[in-house]
C-alpha cells in the first residue's frame, strides 16, 4: 500500500473528486457560467486599472471598497453584515467549521452536491431530504427530518441546482421558524429568480443568505458573499483566513461590479433566453423540460447518454446527470446566447431525427 493510501482518511478516498470536464474547443454550456465576455470598450479601461495594482503587497484584509461595490450592486441593506469567500464555496466550508464535530447539516436531494462533500470534510453528518417526483419541496418530510437529526445547518438553494425552480416561499418561511438551526438560502442565481429572501434577514436571526458573481458574467473572480445579522458575520469572520480575496479579484471586482447597467441587461437577456429555449425543448416531442427560475434547463431526454455524447461529438458540452439518483436521464443545459441556444436546439433536433 501507498503512504498517501495509508495516511489519508479512509472517507476521503472513499469519495470521487469534483469533476469539472476538458472544454476546449467546446460550446460550454455545462457550467452556469455567464456567456458575455467583456465588452470590447471596457477592456482598454480594465488593464490600466489593473495596472496600478500593488501584487508586491498582501491585499487589503477587509476588502473595505469591494464589500461597498457588492452592497451597491445588490442593493444590501446597511443595516446587514457581509462576509466575502473565495467563491460561495469558501463560504459553505467555512459555516460547516463553526459547528461541532458530528453535528448535523440537512439539505434536500437533489441539490448542490457541495452541502455533503463539505459535510464530510469537516466531520458532519449530513443527511438529504428527497424533493417530490416534480422536484418540489416536500415539507412534511422537511419538518420530521429536522426533529429527528436537529441539524446544526440547514442549506436551501433558492432556486435549485440542478432542478432550476424555487420552492414554496411559506414552506421555506415555516422551516425557517421551526428551527435553531442556522437556515443558508443559497441565492447564487438570484439575478434569474425574481425573488429573494435578502429582505427577511431581519426578521429571522436565523437566516443567512449566500450570493456569488460567478453566474452573473464573473466566474472567474471566485467571489461568493455571505449576507446575514451583524452580530452573525462578527463571528463567522473569525474563521475567515486572512487575505482570502485576493489583490486581483478585489482590484477586479472594483472596476467591472461598477457597470450595474451592463450587469442587469445581460441577466435580462438570459432571461428571455431561457424562456425561448424552455419553450423550443418542449417542443421536441421527445423531451420533459422542467421549469426554471435560474439561467439553466433541467430536461429528461430518451437516451440521455447518447444525446450527451452526440452533442459532445458536435462541439457542445452540456452537463449529463442521468447517474445521479432521482434524475435519471436527466441533462442540464446553460442557458448562452442567441446564437449557442439555437446550435444547441438543432444538435438536440437533428439526433432525434436520425433516430
Amino acid at each position: 500500500m501507498s503512504f498517501i493510501r495509508k495516511w489519508l482518511r479512509a472517507d476521503i478516498q472513499a469519495i470521487k473528486a469534483y469533476h469539472v470536464p476538458p472544454a476546449e474547443d467546446m460550446i460550454k454550456l455545462d457550467a452556469m457560467e455567464s456567456p458575455f465576455a467583456l465588452p470590447d470598450e471596457l477592456i482598454g479601461q480594465y488593464l490600466a486599472y489593473l495596472a496600478d495594482a500593488q501584487l508586491n503587497r498582501y491585499p487589503n484584509p477587509g476588502a473595505e471598497e469591494l464589500n461597498k461595490t457588492l452592497r451597491d450592486l445588490m442593493s444590501i441593506p446597511k443595516e446587514f453584515g457581509v462576509l466575502l469567500g473565495n467563491g460561495s464555496d469558501e463560504l459553505i466550508q467555512l459555516l460547516a467549521l463553526a459547528c461541532e464535530a458530528d453535528d448535523t447539516i440537512l439539505s434536500v436531494e437533489p441539490s448542490f452536491v457541495m452541502y455533503g462533500m463539505i459535510a464530510k470534510f469537516t466531520h458532519l453528518n449530513y443527511q438529504g431530504v428527497a424533493l417530490t417526483q416534480d422536484y418540489q419541496l416536500d415539507l412534511d418530510k422537511m419538518l420530521a427530518a429536522i426533529n429527528t437529526h436537529t441539524p446544526k445547518l440547514i442549506f436551501i438553494a433558492y432556486p435549485n441546482n440542478p432542478t432550476g425552480n424555487t420552492f414554496d416561499r411559506k414552506s421555506i418561511e415555516t422551516i425557517i421558524s421551526s428551527t435553531e438551526a442556522m437556515v443558508v438560502l443559497d441565492e447564487a442565481y438570484y439575478a434569474y429568480a425574481g425573488d429573494s429572501f435578502m429582505g427577511d434577514i431581519e426578521k429571522y436571526p436565523n437566516l443567512v443568505v449566500l450570493r456569488t458573481v460567478s453566474k452573473i458574467g464573473f466566474a472567474g473572480l471566485r467571489l461568493g458573499l455571505l449576507i446575514a445579522a451583524e452580530e452573525t458575520v462578527a463571528e463567522l469572520d473569525k474563521l475567515r483566513l486572512p487575505y482570502n480575496i485576493n489583490t486581483l479579484t478585489q482590484v477586479s471586482a472594483n472596476f467591472l461590479l461598477t457597470e450595474k447597467d451592463e450587469i442587469n441587461r445581460n441577466a435580462a437577456i438570459i432571461i428571455e433566453q431561457r424562456q425561448i429555449l424552455s419553450e423550443a425543448l418542449t417542443n421536441i416531442e421527445a423531451l420533459q423540460v422542467y421549469p426554471s427560475q435560474a439561467n439553466f434547463i433541467l430536461f429528461k431526454a430518451p437516451q440521455a447518454q447518447a444525446l450527451f455524447d452526440y452533442l459532445k461529438a458536435n462541439g457542445i458540452l452540456i452537463k449529463n446527470l442521468s447517474s445521479a439518483p432521482k434524475l435519471a436521464d436527466c441533462l442540464r443545459v446553460t442557458v448562452g446566447d442567441h446564437a449557442q441556444n439555437q446550435q444547441f436546439l438543432q444538435i438536440v433536433k437533428r439526433f432525434y431525427h436520425e433516430q
